[in-house]
């Protein structure tokens, strides 16, 4: 064979192996990877909310983490927050309802990360150098949305900024609330302060505003006698102020509608006397002697709303049952601090 043949046929041999073997896919990029996680998420779905340690997301976290310390550790214009928003966003898009932002806090990257409601689909996650790299430093997970709010500096120049988390709004208009202070330490950052060290059985609340080092938190009272969904029951208003010793000291309190909460004090002493036959309590509560003897023994109050004379009322009735379920109105009537009954009727069905 000559030498020319045997070059044609090496030269056919390499097409042919190239037609045979074809070569592989390119891995995809983490914005693709993480579009296919967000395409198959109606599958997911079930799997995410099954899952109550929410290891479900470990990748989809994994993927984000890589693209903000690759870009931190690149430097210059991709390590900028402007360039890492951006990459963000297109993240965000790819997810649908996905609420990624970054805030640059000192020499620290923070990023508050809302995927879904339900356990894991919302994290806190700090970034910055690890020796001469960079890394992701501390991770937190929380029900709720987060929002980030950046302070300044904490003692000794450490780092240090609010996050506030949110659950889903109520049918009431009202959604959990949580505020947590955060502030570095070591090679990190920590938890400093906490309104769930405040109200350690949860907190439900309408508002919640932080100016600077304020926090400010309109939330539920739960007391006997409280009926979800009604309006014109007590709440309570806090502010906490942020201190230059690092401390967080609640600056005050004080109670909106607080003529409920004594409305219902009165009630369930009421309540109370008549089931033990305390006729003493009774003729402070009632002091029409007539009506104190028509009452019926014992009442029970109705879990529905109260039927008030105004925003700040001075009569109030209430519902209640007697005997075989019987209904009854009971209405009371301001007297200084607390309340007296001042009529009690049977309803007619």
């Amino acid at each position: 064979m000559s030498r020319r043949a045997l070059a044609c046929l090496i030269a056919v041999a390499h097409v042919l192996c190239a037609v045979a073997v074809p070569r592989a896919a390119p891995a995809p990029t983490r914005l693709e990877r993480f579009r296919e996680l967000a395409l198959s998420q109606l599958d997911t779905a079930q799997a995410f909310e099954a899952d109550p340690s929410g290891e479900s997301y470990r990748e989809i976290y994994a993927l984000l983490d890589d693209e903000v310390v690759e870009s931190l550790g690149s430097g210059g214009v991709f390590a900028s927050p402007e360039f890492l928003r951006e990459r963000l966003d297109g993240f965000a898009e790819a997810w649908g309802g996905a609420s990624l932002t970054l805030h640059r806090i000192g020499a620290l990257t923070v990023g508050a990360f809302h995927l879904a409601d339900g356990p894991g689909g919302a994290s806190v996650r700090v970034y910055g150098r690890l020796g001469a790299d960079a890394a992701l430093l501390s991770t937190f997970s929380r029900p709720g949305r987060p929002s980030l709010y950046p302070l300044s500096p904490g003692p000794g120049g450490r780092v240090q900024f609010f996050v506030t988390w949110e659950g889903a709004l109520t049918g009431r208009g009202t959604r959990a609330l949580r505020v947590d202070l955060f502030r570095e330490t070591g090679d990190g950052v920590a938890p400093a302060w906490s309104t769930a060290d405040v109200f350690p059985d949860g907190l439900v609340g309408h508002s919640l505003v932080i100016r600077g080092d304020e926090v400010r938190v309109r939330y539920e009272l739960h007391y006997e006698g409280w009926t979800p969904g009604c309006d014109g029951q007590t709440e309570g208003e806090d502010v906490y102020r942020l201190q230059p010793t690092g401390a967080v000291a609640r600056a005050s309190r004080q109670q909106i509608n607080a003529w409920h909460l004594a409305l219902r004090a009165s009630v369930g002493r009421l309540l109370a006397a008549l089931e033990a036959g305390d006729r003493s309590s009774l003729a402070t509560l009632v002091p029409d002697r007539a009506l104190r003897e028509r009452l019926p023994a014992p009442l029970a109050a109705e879990p529905a709303c109260d039927a008030a004379d105004g925003p700040n009322p001075a009569a109030v009735s209430i519902a209640a049952t007697a005997g075989a379920r019987q209904p009854w109105t009971l209405t009371f009537r301001r007297a200084g601090a607390s309340w007296r009954l001042v009529a009690a009727q049977p309803v007619i069905e």
